[in-house]
């Protein structure tokens, strides 16, 4: 069932998604070369609590697992795609690309965004799927209209994506969000336009549009939580919250100074 959301709740969700926003952009300062993927967790949950929120995953339980995810954050390094286990012994290297998904829980509103970051020098190609697919993101947002269908947002994503030779993930998609992180619809990252729900006014989204140089199949790691491309090659992963409103899209998660 999909949940439209009021104008105050929506006020709700931007608030939680102003302070996920924040720690994303603050975020960029610490993800260096040598630091680790459990040291990262810290600073983001650390923030999250100073500034009034909650980590929205901790101690949640999606519906593919039978435990319940141990960390503030989804931490996915180079083949991985989302859902990476913060890690002591995970270290940050040069020419790493690294994908920090979060969700925020503010007085009972939710948020979630994500954002991949490249460590120093990265590959010419590499740097390419990252800025294609942080442009993928804003292109499905671009046709979250009322009145336009879920498909409409997938194509947009999926077809610009494709066009760079790159694949769109198929195993996982955005969704709805605000009450709970997992709401309906899904929000698949390739389609067929003019397919799928009706958008309307009131949906709050979780846009997010993870990308493949290669495969676009996915496979779980040992740790039974991280998803990997199938066949090693890299994949980036961004996301923003949105809000549906009469006059189109708003991001409730303004991670990106420079969208």
């Amino acid at each position: 069932m999909i949940i439209l959301k009021s104008n105050e709740e929506i006020e709700g969700i931007r608030k939680s998604g102003y302070i996920l926003a924040r720690v994303l952009r603050e975020l960029a300062e610490y993800i260096k070369e040598g630091i680790t993927t459990w040291a990262i967790n810290k600073v983001a949950e650390d923030m999250v609590r100073k500034l009034g929120g909650k980590p929205a995953f901790k101690g949640y339980r999606p519906g593919f697992s039978a435990n319940k995810y141990p960390f503030a954050t989804c931490i996915s390094i180079n083949d991985e795609i989302v859902h990476g286990l913060p890690s002591k012994k995970r270290v940050l290297e040069e020419g790493d690309i690294v994908s920090v998904d979060m969700g925020v829980n503010y007085k009972g509103f939710y948020s979630d965004a994500a954002v991949t970051y490249m460590v120093g020098n990265v590959r010419e190609d590499v740097k390419r799927l990252v800025e294609v697919t942080k442009k993928a993101l804003y292109m499905g947002i671009a046709k979250a209209y009322p009145g336009n269908r879920i498909g409409d947002i997938s194509h947009a994503i999926g077809s610009f994506v494709k066009s760079y030779g790159f694949s769109p993930v198929r195993d996982y998609c955005g969704h709805g969000v605000g009450k709970r992180i997992h709401e309906d619809p899904a929000v698949p990252n390739d389609g067929v336009p003019g397919t799928g729900e009706m958008i309307r006014v009131g949906m709050t989204l979780a846009i997010e549009p993870m990308v493949s140089m290669g495969s676009p199949e996915a496979v779980t790691k040992s740790d039974g939580w991280t998803a990997a491309t199938k066949d090693g090659s890299y994949a980036a992963h961004f996301e923003h919250t949105i809000a549906v409103l009469e006059d189109g899209p708003e991001i409730l998660t303004p991670w990106d100074k420079d969208a």
